[in-house]
């Protein structure tokens, strides 16, 4: 089956959005579909560079498509549905709704991944237009709070077959043979201490605030900070100088491909979200947040302890993590203490996190989607032999 993928993230960048839209259409293709990316012109890249930076093997075909700022990719939208269609496309598989709908007017098969609520002075009414049309439309959302707030917000209902909840994922294989932690944290050079790692953006709302009061409050702790854009990680490194704070490690960006390792070289992974979360595009999305860390960290095999965010419990639970309330200093610093002090309560974690996230594997997740995508019409098996 040819899958045209299409997104509006940049890409390359370090976005969680392009990271997890490469993730998608890597799946795809490691399933056995034939798919190419089209995405808006910023700047090419070739393969050996997107495969660090995304942690990716099998390669697939990307096309840069120019756009005008000033008509907001509308015109990008147009242009790569016409382009998937000229390359006789089965399937339209997109995260941009304006691309859905201009797929839907073309009557070819529509799969539309969702991880927030549309937004924007445009968002809802193109919303409002592509449900009219679930036919041959397959819906994802990362959570079931989101399909459930479409729902509420537009007052229908998905048709049976047309919505898949699709949890972000990861790639167990990755995380299949890393090193203990501290053989790790021996072959990135990293201090010898019990560590406590965050990878991940340091945007508002992800708890790097309460990493830093961690920090001061568990001073014979380790703790490794993982990611983050450079002017977003600049205050955080200059606070960390004037206040003489010895055990933070502060890595900056690493590349997909290497985040398992330093993932591996802590001894606890945290996730310690605020109660109102800022996306990669702005807005709050702390009510559908399905953030990709949360699969690594089960994956990498470490205990985890989580903000209580209800959306969190969708994927974890008490069997697999420990949880905090985003706003209590000392109930992180106790959690904390208390899984420093029982090697016993980290490895039951540990154990059951990484037993649960091969549910969660990207493959996993294409499978499904595939899955459903044959019973779309136009996409059985005789329909898209024609086009292999």
């Amino acid at each position: 089956m040819k899958i045209a993928c299409i997104t509006t993230s940049q890409i390359p960048s370090k976005t969680a959005n392009s990271i997890q839209a490469m993730k998608v259409c890597h799946a795809l293709k490691q399933c056995g579909e034939e798919v190419k990316l089209w995405v808006p012109y910023f700047k090419k890249a070739e393969w050996s560079e997107l495969a660090d930076l995304y942690g990716l093997q099998e390669e697939f075909p990307l096309e840069w498509l120019p756009f005008h700022k000033n008509l907001k990719q509308y015109d990008f939208s147009w242009k790569s549905v016409q382009q998937a269609l000229g390359w006789q496309a089965d399937i339209i598989y997109t995260w941009a709704l304006q691309s859905a709908v201009f797929g839907q007017q073309k009557n070819k098969p529509v799969v539309m991944e969702f991880h927030d609520f549309p937004m924007g002075n445009l968002g809802p009414g193109l919303f409002k237009r592509y449900i009219r049309n679930q036919e041959n439309t397959l819906t994802l959302t990362t959570t079931q709070a989101l399909a459930d707030g479409l729902q509420e917000r537009y007052e229908f209902k998905f048709k049976d077959g047309s919505l898949q909840i699709a949890p972000n994922g990861t790639d167990p294989q990755r995380y299949a043979s890393l090193p203990n932690p501290k053989e790790a944290r021996q072959q990135l050079n990293l201090p010898e201490n019990i560590t406590v790692g965050f990878t991940g953006h340091f945007y508002r709302g992800r708890g790097v605030k309460l990493l830093l009061e961690l920090a001061i409050n568990l001073p014979n702790i380790q703790f490794l900070w993982v990611g983050g854009k450079e002017e977003h990680i600049q205050p955080w490194r200059v606070e960390l100088e004037n206040r003489h704070i010895q055990n933070v490690t502060l890595a900056g960006f690493i590349p997909n491909q290497q985040i398992p390792m330093y993932q591996a070289a802590c001894d606890i992974l945290v996730m310690p979200y605020g109660k109102q979360i800022a996306g990669s595009s702005g807005g709050d999305i702390a009510e559908v947040i399905n953030p990709m860390k949360m699969f690594d960290y089960m994956a990498s095999g470490r205990a985890i302890i989580a903000s209580e965010i209800p959306v969190f419990h969708e994927v974890l639970s008490e069997q697999t993590a420990l949880f905090c309330p985003p706003d209590d200093n000392q109930a992180w610093i106790s959690a904390i203490r208390q899984l420093v002090e029982n090697e016993k309560e980290r490895e039951r974690l540990s154990r059951n996190a990484k037993q649960e996230a091969q549910r969660y594997s990207w493959i996993a997740r294409a499978e499904k989607t595939l899955a459903l995508i044959k019973g779309l019409e136009g996409c059985n098996e005789e329909e898209t032999g024609k086009n292999s």
